[in-house]
């Protein structure tokens, strides 16, 4: 994934413009300087391109205390990670010395680097006096993160050369030549080296009891019945009041990435320990990507364990975990090898749900009984039909439903329905995305037709 990393010194709207460009609130945003101390990562998307933002704290080269000094190596970091840098600096102030400072840095990183002005009510009236000319950068861009102006015509420059992120691509038809790509996820000291290695059938990846001894995501290629895979074993994530160390931060973005560039993620669950808000945090992180998933409850062999053991523990993971209610469930010991290798067969039926493709008249056959038991409620007094539905792509599976009205589905009704796939499809375990969509050219009640 193309990423972009937004970086200034504080109180300049670096915090602004990522909510801006990713949409919502997701980043703190507060005229105290200083609010952003972690980078706050988020994949966007900007007509049909997915990319990736990445939000620094701001930070003051020249001061050493510690809190600064954190936020300085969460900048540099963000720097190192970034394909363009959005350098921001006050629209509406001179340059500080700080921003001449930051600019220098820049400028060592041989990245490409866009100068933001931000805070300006009105760039297409702005005109440069020439004091930003002397930070060194050719690529100025006036914008208002906090009224939107100008910020499309930026993203419009900056992934010019970023291709579109099409919905299928001639890559599904090869899918079967390529390996299969597992990211192995959890906080420290889960076992997740333990796993790669059991799977493996040797100790390939170095395995300690201290946590945080995997720093970097490593990839390793696995071969099992003529099946190719690539085993991705991911630093393991931390809290953020608890990553204060360069290379642990470091970690953490590698992790998310690996999380991205893979087809299935095995979260890894420490039976011991259960489920705690880090297992939420990443089980959020591999929903918001879109991507099959498995929960891996190692250590199971620690358990004392009744008839009912297995089955009250996964209805805890459940209620836990609402959101990966989908997600099949393994108990294993990586240590004593106890069905760690099934992780493997569920990665198979993962994958083969994950890329499946139903035509569209068997999918509206299954769809049609569910639609006639319970239809959509009524929307402002009118009724929503919904006419037929269509496969738009695989990994995930994605279903377009075309209605009369898109935004009279309401969450629960899209719930339904995907649950109701769920049963009949026989895609239970994978992720599936529902677009609901007015029929090309149909009229919107209140907006005249396009010509």
């Amino acid at each position: 994934m193309y990423y972009i990393a937004i970086v200034g010194r504080p109180n300049v709207g670096k915090s602004t413009l990522f909510n801006r460009i990713v949409g919502g609130r997701p980043a703190l945003v507060d005229d105290e300087p200083g609010v952003t101390r972690d980078r706050n990562i988020a994949a966007a998307t900007h007509e049909e391109k997915r990319f990736g933002v990445i939000d620094s704290g701001g930070f003051d080269p020249a001061r050493d205390d510690l809190i600064v000094s954190l936020i300085r190596e969460q900048a540099m970091l963000a720097i190192e990670e970034a394909d363009t840098i959005f350098f921001v600096v006050d629209g509406r102030e001179n340059l500080t010395a700080t921003d001449h400072e930051i600019a220098a840095i820049l400028r060592r990183s041989g990245k490409p680097v866009r100068l933001v002005l931000n805070k300006v009510d009105n760039p297409a009236t702005y005109h440069d006096s020439g004091e930003y000319g002397r930070l060194g950068f050719e690529s100025v861009h006036p914008v208002s993160a906090e009224h939107g102006l100008g910020v499309e015509d930026l993203l419009d420059i900056a992934l010019a050369e970023v291709p579109v992120t099409p919905e299928e691509t001639a890559e599904e038809a090869e899918a079967a030549e390529r390996p299969v790509r597992v990211a192995v996820v959890g906080k420290p000291n889960t076992g997740k080296s333990s796993l790669v290695n059991r799977l493996l059938g040797e100790p390939r990846i170095m395995v300690s009891s201290i946590p945080g001894t995997t720093r970097d995501a490593v990839d390793t290629e696995l071969t099992r019945d003529g099946k190719r895979y690539i085993l991705v074993d991911t630093a393991g994530i931390r809290r953020k009041a608890r990553v204060s160390l360069r290379i642990e931060k470091f970690s953490v973005i590698m992790a998310m990435k690996a999380i991205e560039r893979a087809d299935i993620a095995l979260l890894l669950i420490d039976a011991v320990e259960g489920v705690g808000a880090q297992e939420t945090a990443i089980g959020a992180m591999i929903t918001a990507a879109n991507r099959a998933a498995a929960l891996i409850v190692n250590k199971w062999d620690l358990v004392e364990k009744e008839t009912m053991t297995a089955v009250d523990y996964e209805r805890g993971l459940r209620e836990k975990l609402p959101f990966l209610s989908h997600a099949p469930v393994l108990f294993i010991s990586a240590l004593t090898g106890q069905r760690a290798v099934k992780a493997l067969d569920v990665v198979d039926a993962l994958y083969a749900e994950y890329r499946a493709r139903i035509p569209s008249g068997k999918l509206n056959t299954l769809i049609k009984g569910p639609l006639a038991r319970r239809a959509p409620p009524l929307y402002r007094g009118r009724r929503v039909k919904i006419y037929y539905v269509t496969q738009a792509s695989v990994a995930p599976p994605t279903f377009v439903f075309m209605t009369n009205i898109p935004e009279g589905v309401p969450p629960e009704y899209r719930r339904y329905v995907a649950n109701q796939l769920r049963e009949s499809s026989g895609l239970a375990h994978a992720p599936l995305k529902l677009v609901f969509r007015a029929p090309p050219g149909r009229r919107r009640r209140g907006k005249p037709a396009k010509r």
